[in-house]
């Protein structure tokens, strides 16, 4: 097919095949939809419609003359690729792909080293510990050095004997990075003081230039065992924990050095081979040869989705049979049917592999039972409870309220002898006036019975032996009065583990979302046994007390941290955190793009479907959430790595490639003056502009009032402020909106792999703007687009906003580390014609530190590079700028000359 060489295909039965003969585009196009429309709007299920050839009923799922009878129907796999001018290694997500060179005497490094990777990964992949490089074999103990990605840290591990007991690490956090990005680690084993270091970098490319992300240092000189193994691309080791495996995703260029800015010793570059390719020398002599499922392609995947349906369609006279098919990306499926996940102690203590019993009690008012999840564990018998009466705790639907009347047991299944823990949630609005018997744990061990009493001024806890008489009681601990047992959420957890003809008996209360305290004691002649049953029946002494309470568990272990940030329902955790750790609980990818750690603090999590939930994440840190385009996974892209970015995408209005329309909108779609932030369940806080030409002033000295109120899960009300500003940054930018940028790649198919690579997020600029427009660089970032193919035909047309209120100052950034001086303005009009630029200061001065210079200024929206500040007199300077328009135009330099609240002057050189 020629360019731009669409293929189209479809898994039936797990294999992939080429379907795009099939491609009926004489009556339907190949249109591919994917992103939002603007900042204001959720991303939408990805999209892709086409039509296939189906007169000889190939695609017709219950047809048993198709070739694919049983092999299509609901959500086949389906993913469209064009071909694209940069070769590459391919991993996919099954981990199993490596590329290998035998050892060599070139590769057995001992000392300083120097490793650098270019890829395309999930930097922050949960759960993965993905090798990029290295010459490591645990099971043979034979390990020297290797590059990997794990909890969204970059390593460079060692070993100084080949040996896990003299395996060295280190590591430092993975800041925001483009989703292909190079990285290096160098190790000096002797950095002069005693010591080794090992500095991390990355580039956007293996040519640099390089960022240094940071460094750790250790104690002793070091050194790098000589092993006999490969050297492999994707290194995998299963004797770790958890094991190291080949990175999913794409490799560029690798790099092994000798010596930090070393001699390069292995360089295998994937970019220079042709598809299909299995084996290959690199540019030092080693040959290289793929292993399982690695490939090497130029395929660009445009979409990767699902086909619900197989509709048949046909003209009247039957000279046309076809299937107008719609896939959608990962989306659809999730939001179809989607219930509300269980509050998070539910979801979590169950998956503690010794849990022997659980009630939750969150039953709603009129249930006469409390359910347990577990199989084989009965309901737990209730009476005299009021179900779903608080539901106050962070980490739980709302629980019961237990009075004087209230019963309540649980049995027990049989477990393991010799160690026990029984935990459970309260709150206890103050000390009885007379003793009341919180709960009581039945045993197989001496003491058949463990009672915990609370009495006007303390707690008890005591062992009842199975005689049950006086003498056969035991008080094992006396606690308190404290504060904490009272008047909050507590957490109980009480335990017992034997160790030879001794017993350890320990109490630990935890006040959720603040502090705990414990007791332990050990007894001679005791056993431990198993937990047969759990019960609680305070009395008439809680009358007049409010007590709550809820998921009761049994465990078959002394130790069980499932209850932990559960129980206040992981408040306080990042926006990135949350997305990562539903991903891992649901089983749903999801690519974190930018570093996770620089996300918000959210509220609890409370009970709502996975997709609202992560919707929460995504609209308390203001990133983009959305979807892979070439695999069934979400993304999300945080707020932070939205910041200052390089464009993507270039585009000249003069050159080939813009298409029309590109119609500007100055309008006010997006203005919104008056923001009002609202922490759930918290309070709030409100910005408004108050001055300028979009504030809240009714016209001409503004626009009137657009107001905005906006409920988000945070951490804390402090939160609320700073959000409700930036929102309004947002809104009040007063330029012109671009909504649509439509490229035409059939014209300029030197754009086709930059296009291709932008996703939603990533800025595209337009330079040479038309005269009748302002004169600077359009600045966008992309919130989606529309892509259609027909034979020789590809057109982009993306989903557009501002990009300037997204360029924010870096400290110490050549770019944006620089604050603008305050009260300069023109101060003489000026034509075209002039050179001379007479400004008005009245406030900060300009620098006069020749270092700070090239710098960008903005004049009347153009955009001019002062190259040069020159003779500096009195309060009076000059400085060379080029690049404004109507240097642009006719290459001149200009000068600006000038003085505090006197003039400046730019003078035509």
């Amino acid at each position: 097919m020629a360019w731009p060489d669409l293929r189209v295909e479809i898994q039936p039965g797990g294999v992939w095949t080429d379907i795009t003969a099939d491609t009926f585009t004489r009556r339907q196009q190949v249109t591919i939809t994917r992103g939002r429309a603007d900042e204001a709007a959720r991303t939408d299920r990805a999209r892709c419609q086409l039509g296939l050839n189906n007169k000889d009923g190939k695609y017709s799922p219950r047809n048993p003359m198709s070739p694919y009878y049983g092999l299509i129907g609901r959500n086949t796999p389906l993913r469209v690729s064009v071909a694209g001018s940069t070769p590459r290694l391919v991993l996919d997500d099954s981990m199993s792909g490596t590329v290998d060179t035998p050892d060599a005497a070139p590769l057995d490094i001992v000392g300083d080293l120097d490793l650098r990777a270019e890829v395309e990964v999930d930097w922050n992949a949960p759960g993965f510990n993905q090798v990029l490089i290295g010459k490591w074999d645990g099971a043979s103990a034979q390990r020297s050095y290797a590059l990997r990605i794990y909890q969204g840290r970059i390593w460079l591990n060692w070993s100084v004997d080949g040996s896990a007991p003299i395996t060295m690490s280190a590591s430092v956090p993975v800041p925001t990075l483009p989703d292909r990005a190079a990285v290096r680690a160098t190790l000096d084993v002797d950095n002069g003081s005693g010591g080794w270091t090992v500095t991390i970098y990355w580039a956007r490319s293996i040519a640099g230039p390089w960022t240094q992300i940071g460094s750790v240092t250790g104690a002793g000189v070091t050194s790098i065992y000589s092993s006999t193994v490969p050297l492999r691309v994707g290194s995998p080791d299963a004797s770790t924990a958890p094991p190291r495996t080949p990175f999913a995703g794409s490799g560029y260029r690798f790099e092994v050095r000798n010596g930090i800015d070393g001699t390069v010793v292995a360089a295998p570059d994937f970019t220079t081979l042709t598809p299909g390719t299995s084996t290959f020398v690199d540019a030092v002599g080693h040959t290289w040869t793929l292993q399982g499922t690695a490939e090497i392609s130029d395929r660009l995947i445009r979409f990767a989705g699902e086909v619900s349906s197989w509709p048949s369609r046909w003209g009247v006279a039957g000279q046309d049979v076809w299937v107008p098919l719609e896939a959608s990306g990962i989306l659809r499926r999730l939001g179809q049917g989607a219930k509300a996940l269980d509050s998070t102690l539910r979801r979590r203590i169950p998956t503690d592999p010794n849990l022997l019993a659980y009630w939750p009690m969150e039953e709603d008012r009129d249930a006469t039972q409390a359910y347990s999840p577990i199989a084989g564990v009965a309901p737990m018998a209730v009476s005299g409870v009021e179900f779903a009466s608080d539901d106050s705790l962070l980490g739980s639907a709302a629980l019961p309220k237990v009075g004087a009347a209230t019963a309540l047991s649980g049995q027990v299944p049989r477990g393991p002898d010799g160690a026990w823990r029984v935990e459970y949630v309260y709150k206890l609005s103050d000390y009885p006036t007379t003793p009341a018997m919180l709960a009581e744990v039945r045993t197989t061990g001496t003491y058949s019975r463990i009672q915990l009493e609370i009495r006007p001024d303390n707690l008890r806890i005591y062992g009842v032996s199975s005689s049950g008489d006086s003498s056969s009681t035991t008080q094992l601990f006396t606690i308190g009065p404290t504060g904490n047992f009272t008047g909050n959420w507590n957490r109980l957890q009480l335990w017992a583990t034997q160790s030879g003809g001794s017993t350890t008996f320990g109490i630990h209360w935890v006040t959720i979302g603040g502090i705990g305290l414990g007791l332990d004691t050990t007894l001679s002649g005791i056993t431990a046994g198993h937990v047969t049953a759990v019960s609680c029946a305070p009395g008439t002494a809680i009358d007049q007390r409010d007590l709550s309470m809820g998921h009761l568990s049994v465990f078959s272990a002394q130790l069980s941290g499932v209850y932990d940030f559960a129980d206040h329902g992981f408040t306080a955790e990042t926006a990135g955190a949350r997305m990562l750790r539903l991903s891992q609980e649901e089983g749903v990818p999801v690519t974190l793009v930018g570093a996770g750690g620089d996300t918000l603090g959210m509220g609890p999590q409370r009970p709502d479907t996975l997709l609202d939930l992560l919707g929460q994440a995504a609209d308390t840190d203001g990133g983009i959430l959305g979807e892979q385009r070439d695999r069934l996974a979400l993304r999300y892209r945080v707020r932070t790595g939205l910041y200052s970015q390089p464009p993507a995408l270039e585009l000249d209005y003069r050159g080939p490639g813009l298409a029309p329309p590109l119609d500007p909108e100055d309008d006010d779609a997006s203005v919104r003056n008056d923001i009002t932030i609202s922490r759930i369940g918290g309070s709030s806080a409100r910005a408004v502009l108050e001055e300028g030409p979009l504030s809240v002033q009714s016209p001409p000295n503004g626009v009137g009032v657009y107001d905005e109120s906006v409920s988000l899960s945070l951490a804390n009300d402090d939160q609320a402020e700073p959000i409700a500003w930036w929102r309004l940054w947002l809104g009040t930018q007063d330029e012109i909106r671009y909504p649509s940028v439509h490229v035409d790649l059939t014209k300029a198919p030197q754009l086709a792999d930059a296009a291709a690579a932008v996703v939603e997020g990533d800025c595209i600029t337009i330079a040479n703007p038309p005269p009748w427009l302002p004169p600077e660089m359009i600045d966008l970032i992309a919130q989606g687009y529309t892509e259609t193919f027909l034979p020789h035909r590809w057109d982009i047309t993306f989903n557009c906003t501002p990009a300037r209120p997204w360029n924010v100052g870096h400290v110490n950034d050549p770019q944006v580390g620089r604050v603008a001086t305050d009260g300069t303005q023109l101060a003489a009009g000026v034509d075209a014609d002039d050179t001379t630029l007479v400004l008005a200061v009245d406030g900060t001065l300009w620098t006069t530190d020749p270092a700070d210079c090239p710098l960008d200024v903005r004049v009347g929206g153009e955009i001019m590079t002062v190259a040069q500040i020159t003779g500096a007199v009195q309060d009076r300077f000059d400085r060379t700028v080029t690049g404004g328009w109507g240097a642009a135009d006719t290459g001149e330099t200009w000068t600006l000359t000038g003085g505090a609240t006197s003039d400046y002057s730019v003078q035509g050189a």
